[in-house]
This record gives C-alpha cells, structure tokens and sequence, in this order.
C-alpha cells in the first residue's frame, strides 16, 4: 500500500519527527473529520481515539494538518478550507490576527532586589526553569535565531500562518544588557525570520521588510528608572515598538517594602517619555505584595486609570505567587506574609474589571507559573475564566476590556460595522481611541491616535510638531501577507479607513504632519497609505 511520511510537532523537544502512515489510512480519517456535522473537541477526539482503537494508529492534529498540506499538494485530496479550521491546533494562538512570538534573553545581572522575584542560576531573574517560554529559551541555549526558528516551525506544524510576528523579547531588563548585545539579538531574531543571515542590524531590518515572515511588532521588558531619551532613541532605532514595564504598585510604602527599586514618579515619567514618542505601553500590576490587603489593592488598581499619567494601553495583573526561590518565602515562614486564597483573589479581581477602560487591553490575569511551584494561594492558570464565571454568577456586568471585545474568529460584514471615537486626556496628550464595532459591539480593529499637548514633551526632534499613530490593529485570525479575506476582519481595509479617520482628527486639531511608530514589516503598509521613512519614524503630510 502507499505511503508517506507525515511530520510530528512535538513540544517537548521542539521540533518535528517523522512518521511513515499509510495513505488510504490516513484519507480515511481526513475524510470523517471533513464530513462531520457538528464540530467541537469531542467530535475530533471521537474519530481519531475511534480509529485508533480499530487500527491502534493514533493521529496527532501536527500529523493530520501535515498530511492534509500534502495530500493536497499531490492532488490526492482537494483543498478544503473548513477541513484546514478544523485540523488548526489552539486556534487561539493567532486570533489576534499576528503570530506571537516569544523568545529569552540569556541570564544577566538585574538592577532589582524584588522580593518576590526568583532566582535560578541558569535562567534571567524572575523565571522558573520549568515554565513553557524558560524551557524553549534553555532548550535553544537562549540563542535568539534557534529560539525564533523553533517557534517559526511550531506554528507551521499547528496549522497557523505566521507572516506577520509580533516579536516579544523577554528575559531579564532590557536595557540593564550591553548595547552590542541587544543589538546582535535583535538583528538575529531578524535573520531567523528573513532565512539568511545578515551583516548588520540595518540590514536585518531592509530585508525584513519583504521576508515571508515579517515583524510587525516588537515588544521589549524593562524598568520604569532606566528609560531616558538617550534609551528610546536606541529602542527606536532596533524596530521596538511597544514596551512593557512592570509598575506593580501605585503606592511608594509597598514599592519599597517589595524592594523594588523605583518609585511611582519614575512610573509616570517613564510612562509620559515613552507616550509621547509613540510607543504601545504595557502595564504590569501585581495584587497581593508583601504589606498590602485586598481593601489597599483594590484602591491601588484603580489608581492606574485615575492618573492620567498612567493609563495603559493593555494590562498584565499578576498576582504575587509564593515561590520558594523568593526573598519573600522567608517573611511568609516568620509569619509575616499571607496569600489570598483562591476565592478571595477572584472576588478582588472581578471587582478590578469593572474599572478598565475600553481602550485598555488585559492581555493577563495570572503568569504562567506551573503549579507545583507554588507555595501557598491561587494555583489555578485559569483564573480569567474563573473570574469571568463569578462576574456572571454575580451579575456585575461585562468587563469593557479591550480582550473581552475583540471579534476574534468570527465572520464581520463591513457594511454593519459602526465607527467608534473615545477620547480621554493623558499628562502628555490628547488620546483618540478609534475603533470599528460590530452590532454586538466586539471591535473588528481600532487605530491609537495621540495629539501631544506641546512639543517640549515630545522626547525626539522629528515628531515634535507631528500627531502620532500609535497603533494599528484589525483582528480576526492570522492570514497570509496579501491573501483574501473569507469575512475575518483582517483585510477588509479597516486599516485604511482608521487611518483616514485619525488624519482627520489630526488636520481639525490644527497638525500639519502625521506620524506612525511603525514596526520594520509594516512599513510596506504605510508606505501604501503615502508615509514615508525619516530616521525613526514614518511620517505624512496632511494636506
């Protein structure tokens, strides 16, 4: 009988094996997969479990979705989009229409002495050397290329397009590492994504602008006291354009009881420069720190939005874990700490929703912390749906977060779309959330545009007299660079429409210039809609 041989994804060793399958065995239940009625996990689990208990040959979805590609290829079978859904392992993974990827920086000294961080030898303070992103890192020996390869090769296995990456470097603080080295990782995560290996960052970055797998964000981990205009023109001039710095408390007492090292000035400063040079800002905000309770959290939280320097544009709440590695596991044995129970920490944080806005984005509600690791409190990594299922027990209303209203993979009909402006004041600019939303109001893609109060807080020359878009993003499922819509709301010109807006807003409020913090794989895009390259910007005139 034919036979062919079918690639396996396996997570653990971060790669692909492969696999000699009989054909016909192998149509047979791409087939029953096909034609089957309904869908869901138990559907899927039936049929392949069902023919493995007749065969004793089990299927992974990797095989399948790899078998399907090339049975295809070979005319063996006809292309079939539901088919090609339905074999997609964690769909959820490029809802957001970008491919995440996530790579660590190598272990180095970190300016902070926080009492909740872990230490391990081998890893970048505050990881554990068995959570998902420290286990790829280590596996690669924290080389960037290896690392942006192997997750470059487990999306193709799973299914999912990955033309468009949002490039999430995390590790240790960012800028506390040598220029040169920050560089070089950079430039080789750049080279993974191109296929060929460049000569310098510069060069990276031209060819990244046409590569098949482009960057079209770039996300960086940092400290509120280390960013200085010195510091954004080098973030600016290696491609990122978003940053996520860990605030943890609004109240100087908790910051320097949990030896952090900054105060909330610093926070807001770092928060005003980084604003107004166009950068996406991204929150980290921990509930349960050594010296407060959930009376003092909850007012901490809502500082984040009353203070117009703060504000985020997306949010990560992370719950303080006990961990024996920590300073702190030493001030819980003296008596001196206690963690929330689970229940407690879901009422606290169902509370908090109700407070976000809806330019703001959770991205998080718990770290990705196995278990076992920790010592007392919340162990559960599905604290959002747990949270999410007391709202509605309780009937407190819909979060309004930014997360819990994106279309995802539904089908959008433009024609029903409603144009959606919120404006809202920060300590550096006039901001403008611009969003399309459907009947049900999810929002099918929003635009960032900042009006910056006077040039003399705009930390970079160029963008002084500009209005600056900070953000573009059109959701639905991750699609290849210039292939059709099937009713997702990526390509459907949403982008272009929310800029023509955002011009709009900027021309009646007196600019004569628009920027754009654009990432290397989008200036394409921009140059599309008459932006043209300066040195670290994009920038249009408005007529």
């Amino acid at each position: 009988m034919p036979t062919i041989q079918l690639s396996k994804w396996s997570d653990a060793q971060g790669r692909t094996n492969d696999v000699t399958t009989n054909v016909a065995e192998l149509v047979q239940v791409l087939e029953r997969i096909r034609d089957a009625k309904s869908w869901n996990n138990k559907t899927y689990l039936a049929i392949v479990n069902g023919h493995a208990r007749q065969t004793g040959r089990l299927f992974s979805k990797t095989e399948l979705m790899d078998g399907y590609r090339k049975l295809v290829a070979r005319g063996i079978m006809p292309a079939d989009h539901t088919l090609a859904q339905r074999l997609l392992r964690k769909p959820v993974r490029t809802h957001s229409g970008v491919a995440p990827v996530t790579v660590l920086t190598k272990p180095y000294d970190c300016p902070g002495d926080c009492l909740f961080c872990p230490t391990f030898v081998r890893l970048p303070k505050s990881y554990l050397p068995d959570e998902p992103g420290a286990m790829r890192a280590l596996q690669n020996d924290f080389d960037p290329y290896r690392q942006v390869q192997s997750r470059l090769n487990s999306f193709r296995a799973t299914g999912h397009t990955a033309n468009k990456v949002e490039l999430l470097i995390l590790g240790g603080t960012w800028s506390a590492y040598p220029k040169k080295y920050r560089e070089w990782f950079v430039q080789r995560c750049l080279d993974a994504m191109n296929g060929v290996d460049s000569a310098s960052l510069a060069e990276a970055q031209r060819l990244n602008e046409n590569a098949a797998f482009r960057n079209v964000g770039l996300v960086i981990e940092t400290r509120p006291d280390t960013i200085t205009r010195r510091e954004i023109m080098h973030l600016r001039q290696l491609g990122v354009t978003k940053v996520q710095m860990g605030i943890q408390s609004m109240d100087d007492r908790l910051l320097a009881l949990n030896q952090r090292g900054h105060t909330v000035e610093d926070t807001r400063r770092a928060f005003g420069l980084l604003r107004a040079a166009g950068f996406k800002l991204v929150g980290h905000w921990m509930a349960n720190l050594y010296g407060a309770d959930v009376a003092s959290d909850y007012a901490d939280f809502q500082k984040l939005f009353d203070d117009p320097a703060i504000r985020p544009d997306e949010l990560k709440i992370y719950p303080t874990s006990l961990l024996k590695e920590a300073e702190l596991y030493q001030r819980y044995q003296e008596g001196l700490y206690k963690p929330y129970d689970e229940q407690t920490l879901i009422e606290l944080i169902a509370r908090c929703k109700l407070h976000v806005p809806r330019y703001t984005r959770i991205n998080r509600i718990f770290r990705d912390i196995p278990s076992p690791n920790i010592v007392e409190g919340n162990k559960k990594t599905n604290l959002r749906q747990l949270v999410q299922q007391h709202m509605v027990k309780h009937e407190m209303g819909q979060c309004q977060c930014l997360r819990c209203r994106e279309v995802r993979r539904q089908e959008i009909s433009s024609d029903a779309l409603r144009l959606a402006v919120l404006p809202y004041e920060t300590s550096v600019s006039h901001e403008y959330f611009i969003s399309f939303v459907t009947p049900e109001d999810k929002v099918a893609g929003f635009l960032r545009l900042s009006l910056p109060l006077a040039p003399e807080l705009v930390p970079i020359d160029e963008i002084k007299q500009a209005a600056m878009i900070r953000e573009v993003h059109v959701y639905g499922p991750a699609l290849n660079l210039g292939k059709d819509s099937r009713g997702e709301a990526q390509h459907r010109g949403l982008g272009g429409r929310l800029i023509a807006q955002a011009e709009k807003l900027a021309r009646a409020a007196g600019f004569s210039q628009l920027a754009v913090i654009s990432a290397i794989g989008t200036r394409q895009y921009y140059r599309h809609h008459g932006f043209e390259m300066t040195d670290f910007y994009m920038m249009k005139a408005l007529a």
